[in-house]
């Protein structure tokens, strides 16, 4: 795709003959309505009939119709006709071109404006809600034509124009029509069809710069390094997952059980010449895999048009396009349909809180500063190379919200992990002193981005029951899970950073020195029940010399995969959520590497696959067990048997639901532990229901069967029990209570 520049053309016409002033713009290609000239304009002498097509040699209106002459030295063509001469409303022009070739297309000049003025309201109040249905490029019958409406929003501009393959990427071709002060632009352009290429030349009116750039609400973009948009029908994919979507609706997710698997489509697996596998080809392999590993849920990285691979799609440049490296926007529908008839739930990563600076992107997109701050202190990401949202502008606000919903209805996503909200809800993030600007009160908190986050949460659920919006937010912020109406910021649920980086710290020591770091494992329960939370092993742990899941693992080869069995265990059966990053379930053997696949050949070693199945048995455990999920988010359902064995480095603690419990004992030495006596709330046999250490993981196989309780009083527990416990393992052993008229074994 080229484009032509404009600018250029105009500067080598040379001197144009003495024109009126709005002809004159015209022919510069800098009017901001071009319908005061071009199209029909009726006159005290006639009807007046005016059309601007560089490549055209001759044009008359209709095959048989009267010649529209050129007004010297320009590229105007006019007719001057009686009042009482016939010509359709919507006249089509015939011409030749300059090689000889015969054209034709309605004029788009002859259609009166198509966006309300409501709509146009609604978005200046940043409150419209389904802005991605004014806004972009969208097919539409007008006056019985079919067509397509193209819109954007430029405030700053002197003239927009649709350019494509369809006018030779020439700005003067198709000018669209600024409706009055709400700054956006539009046009409808009969005859096109999805498929066509487009991007908009846009004229700054104070520089005169020529911009050539991308629609920020465009539904699907060439395959990069092209750029330009796609326009999209708007025929309904047929959608398969009525039971799905009416169950969300009315789930309890607070204490349903909730394991994600967090994937990057581009290196989850490829095909056998390294080529990605597409949207289609994923759903039939992931689900399969997900459903194996008993995961209830794929959280993808983002998907949402970017044009670096390396980005991992977190510098994203469509907001509301499927990316087309993996296919069509009916393709990845595909995939999530896909998914929710195989009761799998996809979440998706969504980033409003920068974007990056190419060209074709938002960054300046009317020549001036109009997504993002002006002051470089407020709008740019030194760190990341990125632009920050003005979340005080309501037209970005409502281009944000509404990119959200776009995906919650268009997609049917289950919900949105939002990326980087710590760096959205302080000012002074990753600044040093004097490189930021206080807000109102002298204080670093962006006051314009809680709002936002407030107002997300509370469209996104009141719009969407049953989707969960969840925040990767790494500070100590309050509330963030909590409802806006008490001071919260809404979200669902939070990424517990804190427990994935002191539980990682305290994994990376050598057994031997744990003992000295026993308030790593501990501390995370002080704070465990103030948010919801997910616990997340991410992407964002196995990259940038991180090394892999299992490099951070100490000890020999047995050891390192011990300690792996071992954290998972604590992982899964710890209050919270689960999210683990693909390949981390089978021992990926180095870091994440987005340009290939995964190395699934390790699970030819037994070691590797022994790892893989704990994890699908943990899930499982965590799934059939309500003790493990019921009360998640709840202190009811934690109590800790004991937390001060740091000499051993041991760890014993009950998880509880409405009718059972569970008892979790942890040894972080490669030391087993025999006779290990923990207190227990019930008389009752006792059954050790999951070891990491089981043979079939590849464990030593060190455990136990069943014990029945006693009655000697342990821990502060009436009764207890004796059990062998694994080195670097852990177990999960249950209860089957007594009755009441069941003697209870003596000491």
């Amino acid at each position: 795709m080229n484009s032509t520049d404009t600018q250029s053309v105009i500067q080598a016409g040379g001197d144009f003959p003495p024109v009126d002033s709005e002809l004159q713009r015209i022919i510069l290609a800098r009017h901001h309505d071009p319908f005061a000239v071009l199209g029909r304009h009726r006159t005290e002498n006639g009807d007046v009939i005016r059309a601007m097509i560089p490549q055209a040699e001759t044009i008359r209106i209709g095959e048989n119709g009267p010649n529209l002459q050129r007004i010297s030295g320009t590229d105007v063509f006019e007719c001057h006709l009686h009042h009482d001469t016939v010509v359709p409303q919507h006249y089509r022009l015939f011409w030749t071109d300059k090689s000889g070739q015969p054209q034709s297309h309605i004029d788009p000049y002859t259609f009166p404006p198509q966006l309300a003025d409501f709509d146009l309201h609604l978005f200046g109040e940043g409150k419209h809600r389904h802005i991605y249905r004014i806004l972009g490029a969208h097919p539409r019958a007008v006056d019985g034509i079919e067509g397509i409406l193209f819109a954007t929003w430029a405030p700053n501009a002197e003239r927009i124009s649709v350019v494509g393959d369809f006018n030779a990427w020439d700005g003067r071709r198709h000018p669209m029509r600024v409706r009055g002060a709400s700054g956006v632009w539009e046009l409808f352009i009969p005859e096109l069809e999805p498929g066509t290429l487009y991007k908009f030349e846009i004229r700054n009116r104070d520089q005169g710069n020529i911009l050539l750039k991308t629609d920020p609400y465009g539904r699907q973009f060439e395959l990069r390094p092209n750029t330009a948009s796609l326009v999209v029908s708007d025929r309904a994919y047929a959608w398969k997952d009525d039971d799905w979507m009416q169950h969300r609706s009315s789930r309890d997710w607070l204490h349903e059980p909730m394991s994600v698997y967090e994937v990057h489509m581009g290196s989850w697996r490829r095909d056998s010449e390294d080529n990605f596998l597409n949207y289609r080809e994923l759903a039939e392999q992931l689900v399969a895999y997900v459903k194996e590993q008993g995961f209830s849920h794929i959280e993808l990285l983002p998907i949402t048009e970017h044009p670096l691979d390396a980005s991992w799609g977190y510098q994203t440049t469509g907001y509301f396009a499927p990316t087309s490296r993996f296919g069509t926007p009916d393709d990845f529908r595909y995939f999530v349909d896909y998914c929710h008839q195989n009761g799998i739930g996809v979440f998706l990563d969504w980033v409003p809180a920068h974007f990056p600076k190419d060209a074709h992107g938002l960054a300046y997109f009317d020549g001036t500063p109009l997504y993002e701050h002006e002051d470089p202190r407020l709008g740019e990401h030194r760190d990341w190379g990125t632009l920050i949202y003005n979340y005080g502008r309501n037209e970005v606000r409502n281009f944000l919200i509404g990119s959200a919903l776009f995906w919650l209805e268009e997609f049917h996503l289950d919900g949105l992990r939002v990326d980087a909200v710590a760096s959205m809800l302080y000012l002074d993030y990753s600044r040093q002193p004097g490189d930021w600007i206080p807000n109102k009160y002298g204080g670093n908190e962006n006051l314009e981005a809680i709002a936002f986050l407030r107002e997300l949460n509370t469209v996104t659920h009141q719009q969407f029951p049953g989707t969960l919006i969840m925040a990767e937010e790494s500070t100590a912020w309050p509330q963030v899970t909590r409802p806006t109406w008490t001071g919260g910021l809404g979200f669902s649920m939070k990424w517990n950073m804190g427990w994935m980086h002191d539980t990682l710290v305290y994994m990376s020591k050598d057994p031997i020195h744990r003992h000295y770091h026993h308030d790593q494992l501990t501390f995370g329960l002080l704070y465990a029940f103030t948010e919801n939370f997910i616990l997340p092993f991410s992407h964002d742990e196995v990259v940038h010399g991180k090394g892999s899941m299992l490099q951070k693992m100490p000890g020999d080869e047995w050891q390192r995969f011990a300690n792996l069995r071992l954290l998972y265990t604590f992982m899964f059966t710890y209050p919270g959520k689960k999210l683990l990053f693909m390949g981390c379930e089978f021992g990926q053997g180095g870091e994440w590497n987005f340009n290939k696949a995964l190395d699934w050949y390790v699970l030819e070693y037994p070691i590797h696959s022994g790892l893989k199945r704990l994890v699908s048995d943990v899930n499982q455990l965590y799934r059939d067990n309500r003790a493990l999920h019921e009360d998640d988010f709840d202190q009811k359902g934690f109590e800790w048997i004991d937390c001060h064995d740091a000499p051993q480095s041991i760890l014993s603690y009950l998880r509880r639901s409405s009718d059972a419990f569970a008892v979790m004992v942890f040894n972080f030495t490669p030391v087993p532990r025999q006779n290990y006596r923990i207190g227990v709330p019930e008389p009752g046999v006792y059954r050790e229901v999951f070891n990491s250490d089981a043979r079939d993981y590849g464990g030593s196989d060190v455990g136990n069967t069943e014990m029945t309780a006693e009655a000697t009083e342990w821990m502060g527990r009436p009764y207890s029990i004796c059990l062998t416990l694994p080195p670097l393992g852990g177990i999960v052993v249950t209860c089957e209570v007594l009755k009441e008229d069941e003697p209870v074994p003596p000491e």
